[in-house]
């Protein structure tokens, strides 16, 4: 399985619940086509968040149609239900939201038992020192730029400076930072400045349609990115 390594690089993950289900399989290609470095695959239960997101049939069949790696992100009140389900799906890494309901340590457990990579999710208001005690254990950590489950919201001010915070705490651990929400052509390079490492595109980005095809959107935020950063 790929995977992802932080040392001098960054990565897009295309955030599939902006694509069109319709178009499930022609974006598929596009993605793959446009070398995307992953797959976001949102998972809301309507309680933890004021939406409802994508099913584990869904990812089942994506995973029979491409290699790609999908990192799934459970906006769950309790992630340990239902992250089995994901798991046997194919998801390559199970990231849950610290302010979850459940043990923490005891859903990393799980998810590491079974062979996935695990990560934590912080809320813009969640400190980062909630991660201390976990960070020995855990793959990832994914910052929420704006507050989850809500499309279209510009990125919080703060998030940088956050960024900055975080990669200075893991930088003795192999983690990889991850930055959800607010992801634009004017943001993402900042992003990667201040120390992320994986950005997840949606309708900010290269789920725009009526500008160009998502091939060439991928491609076009990714030449962004390398001409302000080198």
């Amino acid at each position: 399985m790929k995977w992802f390594n932080k040392e001098g690089k960054y990565f897009l993950a295309a955030s599939l619940i902006c694509g069109d289900v319709l178009k499930a399989t022609e974006e598929l290609d596009q993605l793959q086509r446009a070398q995307v470095d992953s797959l976001h695959f949102d998972v809301m239960d309507g309680h933890f968040v004021p939406r409802l997101g994508l099913y584990p049939e869904m990812l089942k069949s994506i995973k029979s149609y491409t290699d790609i790696p999908v990192d799934v992100h459970l906006m769950l009140d309790h992630p340990i239900m239902y992250a089995e389900k994901f798991i046997e799906a194919g998801a390559d890494l199970i990231a849950f939201h610290i302010e979850s309901k459940n043990d923490i340590k005891e859903t990393i457990n799980f998810i590491k038992s079974k062979n996935v990579k695990a990560g934590l999710v912080l809320n813009p208001g969640t400190p980062l020192e909630v991660l201390d005690p976990y960070l020995a254990d855990i793959d990832l950590v994914m910052l929420m730029a704006i507050q989850p489950g809500i499309l279209g919201q510009k990125v919080i001010s703060e998030t940088f400076e956050r960024i900055s915070n975080l990669a200075e705490k893991v930088k003795d651990y192999p983690i990889i930072i991850e930055i959800d929400g607010g992801v634009t052509s004017e943001t993402a390079p900042k992003m990667i400045e201040h120390g992320a490492h994986l950005l997840v595109c949606g309708a900010g980005t290269i789920y725009r349609p009526h500008e160009n095809t998502l091939e060439n959107k991928v491609i076009e935020i990714r030449n962004i990115i390398n001409q302000s950063i080198s």
